[in-house]
């Protein structure tokens, strides 16, 4: 399982959150975005090392950067004054790959931070590149660019920010809190992926945005399923998949089927067919 969640997480650093900060926009976000390759390959590096110094070092320098992240958005809410649905969901997604960030050095480091297990925190770290930036991100971009639907698409930018929040207090609180989080999380992506696409896709300006934007709300029916499904199985004790199986099924297709589709997508889509879809 640890080859296949670093790999997933690299994808995380190296591609989604460079990606998906050039569709984010505002104060400093360009500039962050030509700076991340300098902190993301330190800390896909410090995946590989053992445990200890070194590692944690260059995690703590991919941390810093994720801290730097976060703090676009205490930035971007005094530039934009806007508790809007969609940009609630855009300061989840800046703030988000920090969790990730804090997870990771605490993981090299061989620390079980606030009491989780060395496994917990390394699955925490794809989590909140993929369910905390990613999800959050684009669920703020169809709020935005959704003009026919407008309550449905306000309701996917809450929800997914939501829902991914009650998911990390459930860490605290435990595994029935858990399952509240995945359920309305679930709810969320379910959301986004059908307004993606009934509304985003069929404006799509060529055929292979049109097809990254369904593959991308296609996978989201089966792989949110199978986190409805553990999250279940967590909490009431019924049978339920295994960590494994979760990151070689539901962890790859959400970053590859959905997260990686969607940010192509939408970078093809250019702000100029973003703002026709508001029409």
């Amino acid at each position: 399982m640890t080859t296949l969640v670093n790999l997933i997480v690299m994808l995380g650093m190296l591609a989604v959150v460079p990606l998906g900060l050039g569709l984010l926009g505002g104060p400093g976000a360009a500039a962050l975005a030509r700076l991340w390759p300098f902190a993301a390959l330190p800390g896909a590096l410090a995946l590989w090392l053992p445990r200890g110094a070194t590692a944690t070092a260059l995690a703590a320098v991919y941390a810093a950067a994720t801290v730097a992240l976060a703090l676009l958005a205490p930035a971007r809410l005094a530039h934009r004054r806007s508790l809007a649905p969609a940009e609630l969901a855009a300061l989840t997604a800046l703030a988000a790959p920090s969790v990730a960030g804090l997870a990771l050095v605490a993981e090299r480091s061989g620390t079980e931070l606030f009491g989780f297990d060395l496994d917990i925190l390394a699955l925490t770290v794809p989590h909140f590149h993929f369910a905390g930036f990613t999800a959050a991100l684009v669920a703020g971009l169809v709020g935005r660019t959704v003009g026919d639907h407008p309550g449905q698409a306000a309701a996917a930018a809450l929800s997914v920010p939501l829902g991914t929040l009650l998911v990390l207090g459930g860490y605290f609180v435990g595994d029935l809190a858990e399952l509240v989080g995945a359920v309305v999380l679930t709810a969320g992506m379910w959301l986004t992926g059908l307004l993606t696409w009934r509304d985003v896709s069929r404006r799509a300006p060529d055929r292979l945005t049109g097809r990254l934007l369904l593959g991308s709300a296609a996978v989201l029916v089966a792989t949110m399923l199978l986190a409805l499904w553990w999250a279940l199985g967590e909490a009431t004790g019924l049978a339920h998949p295994t960590l494994t199986w979760m990151a070689a099924t539901h962890g790859l297709g959400n970053a590859l089927g959905f997260a990686l589709c969607s940010l192509l997508a939408w970078r093809r889509l250019g702000p100029t067919a973003r703002e026709e879809l508001t029409r």
